[in-house]
C-alpha cells in the first residue's frame, strides 16, 4: 500500500490499489485459512457539501487509516507467535515426558499395573500401608490379587522432573540382577481426575524390614554375631556388583541404614536407587549436585561435589560401623554436644582399643579377631582422604577371609573440623616437631594382631 497516496478510498478505479492492499491483509490475518481476497466494500456517500471526501483533506485521513493498518496487522503477528511459541513449549514437555514413559516399555519387561489394581492392594493408599517415608515420597506395603505381598513406592510431585526421576530409578533398577539388590517387579503410569499425575514402582516386600529398624527401633538392638555379618558381607557384595558387575558402572550415592533392606534370612538387600548415578567409562571422578543424607556423605563429595565410586564406600564404612556399634551416625552427649561415629571409632582404634566399638552385650559374639577386623574395615572405608579407602571389591574381601590382615596399615587422619584446643595440641605433641603432620605426608597407623599393642610411628 502507498502510504503517500492522498485519495479518498472510494470504490473508484483510481483507489484500486489501496483497496485491494486492504484485502488481502485482512484476508491473511484477519480470516486465517481463507485463501480468497475480500471484495471492496463502498464508502459511505458523503453529505452534499461536505469537505471531508474532497482529494485535498482526504490525505491525512488515508495515510493515518495505513498506519494505524499496519501498527494492528503487527501487534496481531506477534501475539499469535508468541501463543505459537508457548503451545511449541508446552508440546516439546508432553514429548520428553512420553518419550521418558516410553523408554521403560522399550527397555524393561517389567509388569505394568493399573493405578485401580495398586490403590485396592493398599487399602487405597491407607496410613496403616504406609511402612517407609522418603524425599521421594511414602512407601506402601500392598497384596495383589495372587495373595503376593508387595512394596509400593508412590512418588509426590510427579511433575516433568518427577516423571524424569521415576524413569531413570526404573531403567536403573530394572537393568541389574544380583542376590544382594532389591528386585523391581512391575511400575505404574496413570493420571487421575481427582489426584493428577501418578507415578509408582512396585518391588517384592522385605519382611524384616530395614537395618535402621533393627539397629534403631524400638529397645535396644539384639542381633548375634553372625547376624551382622551376613548383613555386613551382604552389603558389600551388592555396592561390589554395581561398581565392578555392570557396565557402566553405577554409583548408588544414597548408602545408608534405611536403604538396606533384609530378607526372611536376615540377607541384605541394598534399595532405592533413586540417587544413583552411571560413571562414565574411562573418568576418574563425576561432577555432580550433591545429593545424599547427612552422615553419610563422603567429605570430597560435601565439600567439592567429586563423585567416584569411593564416595559409595564411605557410605559403606559408616553403615558398617553402625552396624558393629548400635550407634547412630552422629552421636549426642548429654551436653548437647553431638560429633560423628566416624571420629569416635578411630579414636578408640589409635588408642588400641578397636574391639571397645563393637556393641557392648552382643548376643553370641565371634572371635575378638575377626570382629576387630571389621571394626579396622569400617575405619578404613570411613577415612578422610579417598585415596586412603579401599575398592568394595578389596573391602569384601578382607571381610570373606577367615583371618585378618597382618599388619593392616591405615593412614593417620586429619584433625576433625570440629577439633577443640586440647586435640590440637595433643597432636601437635605428638608429632615431635611441633608440626600436625611430618613432611613426608600423614603417619601411617599400624594394626598388628600380636600381643603387642598398636602404636603409631613417632607416637610416645
Amino acid at each position: 500500500m502507498d502510504a503517500s497516496c492522498d485519495r479518498d478510498l472510494s470504490a473508484v478505479p483510481d483507489c484500486t490499489a489501496c483497496t485491494t492492499a486492504l484485502s488481502k491483509a485482512a484476508a491473511a490475518y484477519l480470516l486465517p485459512g481463507s485463501g480468497s481476497t475480500l471484495p471492496p466494500q463502498p464508502a459511505p456517500a458523503s453529505p452534499p457539501g461536505s469537505t471531508a471526501w474532497r482529494s485535498g483533506a482526504s490525505g491525512p485521513c488515508c495515510s493515518f487509516a495505513a498506519a494505524a493498518a499496519a501498527c494492528f496487522l503487527m501487534h496481531r503477528r506477534r501475539t499469535r507467535a508468541a501463543a505459537a511459541a508457548m503451545a511449541a513449549a508446552a508440546a516439546d514437555g508432553r514429548s520428553k515426558r512420553s518419550q521418558a514413559m516410553e523408554s521403560i516399555s522399550a527397555s524393561t519387561t517389567l509388569v505394568k499395573f493399573t493405578y485401580d489394581e495398586i490403590k485396592a492392594a493398599t487399602g487405597g493408599f491407607s496410613r496403616e500401608s504406609i511402612i517407609g517415608r522418603g524425599g521421594f515420597g511414602n512407601v506402601y506395603k500392598g497384596v495383589l490379587r495372587d495373595g503376593t505381598e508387595v512394596a509400593v513406592k508412590r512418588f509426590k510431585n510427579c511433575s516433568a522432573a518427577g516423571d524424569a526421576a521415576f524413569a531413570h530409578e526404573v531403567e536403573v533398577v530394572a537393568s541389574v540382577r544380583h542376590v544382594n539388590l532389591v528386585a523391581l517387579r512391575g511400575y505404574c503410569i496413570a493420571t487421575t481426575q481427582m489426584e493428577g499425575h501418578q507415578r509408582m514402582i512396585v518391588c517384592d516386600l522385605m519382611h524384616n524390614g530395614s537395618l535402621h529398624d533393627h539397629l534403631f527401633g524400638a529397645g535396644e538392638c539384639t542381633m548375634a554375631w553372625p547376624v551382622r555379618q551376613r548383613i555386613a558381607i551382604g552389603m558389600a557384595r551388592g555396592l561390589a556388583y554395581l561398581h565392578r558387575g555392570v557396565q557402566p558402572a553405577i554409583i548408588h550415592r544414597d548408602i545408608k541404614a534405611s536403604n538396606i533392606l533384609l530378607d526372611d534370612e536376615f540377607e541384605a538387600m541394598v534399595a532405592d536407587f533413586g540417587l544413583a548415578k552411571f560413571a562414565p567409562e574411562g573418568m576418574t571422578h563425576v561432577s555432580t549436585r550433591v545429593a545424599g543424607t547427612l552422615g553419610y556423605v563422603a567429605p570430597e563429595y560435601a565439600l567439592y561435589g567429586q563423585l567416584t565410586e569411593k564416595s559409595d564406600v564411605y557410605s559403606f564404612g559408616v553403615v558398617l560401623l553402625e552396624l558393629l556399634s548400635g550407634k547412630r551416625a552422629f552421636i549426642s552427649l548429654s551436653e548437647g554436644q553431638s560429633f560423628a561415629l566416624t571420629d569416635w571409632a578411630w579414636s578408640l582404634v589409635r588408642r588400641g582399643k578397636t574391639i571397645d566399638v563393637i556393641q557392648e552385650g552382643m548376643v553370641d559374639p565371634g572371635p575378638t579377631e575377626i570382629m576387630e577386623k571389621y571394626v579396622l574395615v569400617g575405619a578404613l572405608c570411613t577415612h578422610p582422604q579417598l585415596y586412603a579407602r579401599p575398592t568394595m571389591e578389596q573391602a569384601l574381601k578382607i571381610l570373606e577371609a577367615d583371618s585378618a590382615p597382618s599388619p593392616l596399615i591405615i593412614p593417620e587422619r586429619p584433625l576433625p573440623v570440629v577439633a577443640n584446643l586440647g586435640e590440637i595440641e595433643r597432636s601437635a605433641s605428638g608429632s615431635g616437631s611441633g608440626q600436625l603432620f611430618s613432611p613426608s605426608g600423614f603417619r601411617s597407623f599400624i594394626h598388628r594382631t600380636d600381643a603387642a599393642a598398636p602404636a603409631s610411628p613417632n607416637e610416645t
